[in-house]
Order: structure tokens, then sequence, then C-alpha cells
């Protein structure tokens, strides 16, 4: 589905042959030489000329560029270009965290060690603290225990949103540096 979806956006994006309303264009020949600003029913007439299709390349030029090409060839090589400039981008992840008022030190140090790998991946990570019941009255051990979490990953990572409260939830977002 998300090949058709992407071919749509082309095809949409793209005006060829008579989609072009314009009176006049700029001519780029099969070859890739100028043939000069031409009235769009001599641009057409050279296309079929060829038996090749007018393709838009340039809307926002004054006069519209068009190409004299094979547009499934044309499309073809954008979807390529496309995949390849996915292939190259990095998404960054967001992983979650999450510790309580009254976590033991080992695993306080086990949380702090898959903070750290993750932002070795790029990734970044959101660490919750969570408050139950009458933890709630004690909300300033657990800011102690996330700027302690904030110190151990900052070789690592950098705070990109500073603890806050949300209902039960204190949150805070460390991204890679």
């Amino acid at each position: 589905m998300r090949k058709i979806q992407r071919r749509l956006a082309i095809k949409n994006f793209i005006r060829i042959n008579e989609k072009i309303r314009v009176a006049q264009v700029r001519l780029i020949g099969p070859d890739g030489g100028q043939l000069g600003v031409v009235s769009i029913q001599r641009a057409l007439d050279l296309a079929n000329q060829y038996e090749l299709d007018l393709v838009e390349v340039a809307v926002t030029a004054v006069p519209p560029v068009c190409r004299i090409i094979d547009y499934s060839k044309f499309k073809y090589d954008q979807e390529k270009k496309e995949r390849e400039a996915k292939k190259h981008q990095k998404q960054s992840k967001l992983k979650e965290i999450r510790l309580k008022p009254n976590i033991d030190e080992h695993d306080y140090m086990t949380k702090v060690k898959q903070a750290v790998e993750f932002l070795k991946r790029n990734d970044k990570v959101r660490v919750n603290m969570f408050f139950r019941g009458r933890q709630m009255e004690h909300i300033d051990i657990g800011r102690k225990i996330l700027d302690k979490f904030i110190t151990d990953t900052q070789s690592n990572g950098m705070v990109e949103k500073n603890p806050g409260m949300e209902g039960r939830i204190m949150s805070f977002v460390l991204s890679p540096k």
C-alpha cells in the first residue's frame, strides 16, 4: 500500500502532457539540450514526434520548465532516489525507563546502564518516576533520584526536557550528545 501512496504522490505532484495549463514553457529536449521558450501546443507536438511525454520539472520558474522524457522511467528514477535517501536516514527512537522512589541502589545502576546503552545507540530516553499512594507526599525523594540519574548519564546524554510533574508521574527526556 505504501508504494501505491508514494506513486500517487509523484503523479499528483508532477503534471504531464495535457495537464500542463500554461501558455508558454521553457522546453528541454530528450537529449538534454535547450529548445527555448515555446508554446504549450508546440511542446506537446514535439513530445508526440519523439513518442515521449512532456513533463513539468520546474513549476516555480517563469515560464515553467518542461522536459521531453519517458514519464515511467522518470517516475522510476524519482522513486529510486526516494528509497536511497530513506536508506541513509537514521530514525531516532524514544525509549522509556520507569523508576519508583524506593528503588534499590543495584536496580538504579541497572537502569542507568540501560539508559547509557540507549544513548550510545542514538536513541532518546524518557525517564519516568512513578509515585503511588503515600509516595506523593515525598516528591522530593523522587526529584533527588532523578537529579542523580541526570548526573550519572551526563557524559553520554543531555537533558532535552527538564523534570516535571504530570499527575503522579515525574519525567524528563535525555537525548544523545
